[in-house]
């Protein structure tokens, strides 16, 4: 982990903020990197926030994390394109598709395509090892992704092609101002037909890589539904994440006890739809892109899984 130490001078100007400070006058990092690096300080031996007002005269240490060398391998992938500028680009991912490399999944992934998108094929445009563009150099192996889709979950997910898109974008992310809407496939029908399930969530400590509703360890977790219409023991809902914890929406539709179907962690045993993918879909996403003042909404359509059941095809062929 990188770091730096010195003592703040006394003739910078009064009331400056520590990020501001290191960004502007030490130059160790600029504003976008400040946040992408998780930049951490000490004042005197004290941890702080990044927004403390420093008075001069205080000695500072700063430490921030380091992008982990790897080589992401440009590859030419499928990818359904709703909207791309030359800050950013907004993806309806296909179900099945990882959005980040991680052990058993180099290659293949979402970041893989994009980094053929932005730097074309291997030794054609770049020279090994392809990574020269600042977003993709830096982060590595989160190349402009904002936030978080799960293998099985399709639809909207938008990613930035430069440092200070990113930060815009994370901003935002970050202050819970972006609007998302999903479509989720569920076994029963809610006794309610709307509601808000707010619940904290935590890591479940039968196995560290699932979730679960926790009262004492859990974060703070918010989930708007609306049931749309029932086929029987199923129905159809709109589902709206006021927060972003993994897995979110799958363990509080399993708190509700209306677990999505096809879901293979959080669900159960389907005798009817035993080969169920899982059924949940980022249908909307509404945000501020980077150089506008007001919201805009991306929209997609139900994947073919979610037709097909609706039209009632045979059982387990979706």
């Amino acid at each position: 982990m990188p770091s730096f130490s010195c003592t703040v001078e006394d003739s910078r100007p009064g009331g400056i903020r520590l990020d501001r400070y290191a960004a502007e006058y030490l130059k160790i990092l600029s504003r976008s990197q400040i946040k992408a690096k998780n930049l951490k300080a000490r004042l005197n031996g004290r941890l702080v926030k990044i927004s403390r007002i420093l008075k001069g005269g205080e000695y500072l240490e700063l430490s921030w994390d380091e992008a982990e060398t790897c080589f992401l391998v440009p590859e030419e992938l499928p990818l359904e394109v709703i909207y791309e500028d030359e800050r950013v680009i907004v993806i309806n991912k296909s179900q099945g598709m990882v959005v980040h490399p991680g052990a058993g999944n180099r290659s293949g992934t979402l970041a893989n395509a994009l980094l053929y998108r932005k730097l074309g094929k291997p030794g054609v445009q770049k020279p090994e090892p392809f990574i020269s563009d600042p977003v993709f150099a830096e982060t590595c192996i989160r190349p402009g992704i904002v936030h978080r889709l799960d293998k099985d979950t399709s639809g909207l997910i938008i990613a930035a092609w430069d440092w200070e898109a990113h930060s815009f974008l994370a901003d935002q992310f970050r202050a819970r101002t972006v609007r998302k809407s999903y479509a989720a496939l569920v076994c029963g029908c809610p006794k309610n037909r709307a509601g808000c399930i707010d619940r904290p969530i935590a890591r479940s400590r039968r196995d560290r890589k699932t979730f679960t509703v926790s009262g004492r360890e859990g974060r703070r977790s918010i989930t708007w539904y609306k049931l749309v219409r029932s086929y029987g023991n199923y129905s159809l809902l709109l589902v709206r994440p006021r927060t972003g914890r993994t897995h979110q929406i799958r363990v509080h539709l399993k708190y509700l006890g209306n677990p999505v179907l096809g879901d293979p962690i959080y669900g159960s045993n389907n005798p009817l739809f035993k080969k169920a993918s899982l059924m949940l879909h980022a249908k909307r996403l509404s945000l501020v892109l980077p150089g506008q003042s007001g919201m805009t909404t991306f929209r997609t359509a139900l994947p073919e899984r979610f037709i097909r059941f609706i039209h009632g095809e045979k059982a387990g062929s979706f």
